[in-house]
């Protein structure tokens, strides 16, 4: 462990209110306690209180006296960002489905009482099915801070090799088997005021967080991307699929004629920052991964990730002003908003409003899983682009309805007119990550409604409970 930084890999007692919990077997991890733990509104680009370096220093006591604790070397999936709304529900599923993992996370727009949730949630399940609990490491730095390099470097191995000359040399061997990158500032708005932020973080903290991993050999990486790189090109109001947006010129054959055609790389409409972020950021991936054969880059693009966990246990919670649609109807429905403005009636849909592609946040955490397992691209290239939507439209006047019945209430609407720069349809083709992920989404929007209500549920009775704490003391 390097000096400075933080981390919570130490068996304790499993969290409260798991029934019947085995504590030999599902021994669960010492979380450090800061302010940062209660919700409060920030901007996404204003961090916690950390050191200079940008990370925590956790000084709780081991409980084992210092006694190693994990047998062998233990491979782990590194999650940057882990506590974030996709981050924390992919971290999830990666625990679910056994896999170590280490997350990275400054705490910026997201609290550390996300962790205990997710162990909670990993234990129950792991006690479920006759599991012992997977590894969880949590470090609170901050991904462009120069302790990552000692982080990465103390999961890292020297060992032998053969050269092609047939010497012995030292190489680095890492027990990081890939990365999922989630620590992007995600706000439209805020881009558009704090252009400088957005690129130092997005693009400038990416490139140097490449260089570490080429250093050490960490060549499986999952990019966080977004529909918005799509761009104008969203105005068709054709599905969506990937090879609208390409980084390198692509070959094909045309079925019908058998003419070889080839599709030049173009970019149109890129409309704030933040989009021309993510598409900058896929170029780099795009250009490194032609450049080095040894790197498997997955950039998965979002559409609209909506719901949480069923348990009620995680769900969307950013310490910035809520924007996304579905925040904002739950705000609305629990007094927080007067009314939903709904921007358009007179798009040529079934009923006047936008649509839009909402898909599970499971669903997209699951198609990270799916993404780990990519092999490279048939044309022998090691970047490759995939939609996470769920290839279905759902108008923005659906949306307020599939939450209507969710939580039986009524949402006050004002109906207004379109902005600049909307557009009426905006739907993926999932026909790619099908194919060559064996990815596909499970959940329906209903189901995606009925799950955030009842975090939405769970979470204001939580509110009320400390309120009445705080009146009796």
């Amino acid at each position: 462990m390097w000096p400075g930084d933080s981390i919570d890999n130490l068996p304790v007692q499993p969290p409260s209110g798991l029934d019947d919990m085995d504590n030999d077997h599902y021994a669960d991890s010492v979380s450090s306690s800061s302010p940062s733990d209660s919700p409060a509104a920030s901007s996404p680009l204003t961090s916690p209180d950390l050191s200079e370096d940008g990370f925590d220093i956790d000084r709780s006591p081991s409980p084992l006296g210092g006694r190693e604790q994990e047998a062998g070397s233990p491979k782990f999936t590194l999650v940057i960002g882990g506590l974030g709304y996709i981050g924390s529900h992919t971290v999830l599923e990666l625990l679910r489905e056994g896999h170590n993992v280490i997350i990275v996370d400054n705490l910026s727009n997201s609290y550390q009482t996300i962790l205990d949730s997710i162990k909670t949630l990993t234990a129950k399940h792991c006690k479920a099915n006759g599991r012992r609990m997977p590894l969880i490491h949590f470090h609170r730095l901050d991904y462009r801070s120069r302790s990552m390099r000692f982080l990465i470097e103390s999961y890292t191995d020297l060992v032998m090799s053969i050269d092609g000359s047939g010497r012995q040399r030292m190489t680095y061997q890492s027990r990081i088997e890939g990365v999922i990158h989630f620590a992007a500032y995600k706000s439209v708005e805020e881009s558009i005021r704090r252009p400088l932020q957005y690129y130092q973080n997005n693009v400038c903290g990416l490139v140097s967080l490449l260089q570490q991993l080429d250093k050490y050999n960490i060549h499986n990486f999952i990019f966080s991307s977004s529909a918005t790189v799509y761009g104008s090109k969203a105005n068709t109001g054709e599905p969506l699929r990937e090879s609208d947006l390409i980084h390198h010129a692509e070959e094909r054959v045309d079925e019908s004629t058998g003419e070889r055609i080839v599709t030049q790389p173009s970019a149109v409409g890129l409309s704030c920052p933040y989009a021309r972020t993510k598409y900058f950021s896929e170029a780099i991936l795009a250009d490194v991964a032609a450049a080095n054969p040894a790197w498997r880059i997955v950039a998965l693009r979002y559409f609209n990730p909506v719901g949480c966990d069923p348990s009620g246990l995680l769900g969307e919670n950013p310490r910035g002003e809520a924007t996304n649609l579905y925040p904002v109807l739950t705000q609305v429905l629990t007094g927080q908003r007067e009314r939903l403005n709904v921007f358009g009636t007179d798009w040529a849909t079934r009923d006047g409003t936008a649509v839009r592609d909402y898909i599970h946040v499971l669903d997209v955490a699951r198609g990270h899983i799916s993404a780990l397992g990519w092999n490279g691209d048939r044309g022998g290239t090691g970047f490759r682009a995939f939609n996470l939507g769920s290839g279905t439209g759902t108008t923005v006047l659906e949306a307020v309805r599939s939450l209507e019945a969710a939580s039986k209430r009524t949402v006050s609407l004002d109906w207004a007119g379109r902005r600049p720069g909307d557009v009426g349809v905006c739907v993926a083709s999932t026909e790619r990550a099908s194919k060559e992920l064996g990815w596909s989404p499970r959940e329906s929007v209903a189901q995606c409604a009925s799950d955030l209500w009842n975090f939405v549920e769970r979470t204001l009775g939580l509110q009320q409970q400390q309120q009445q704490q705080s009146v009796k003391v």
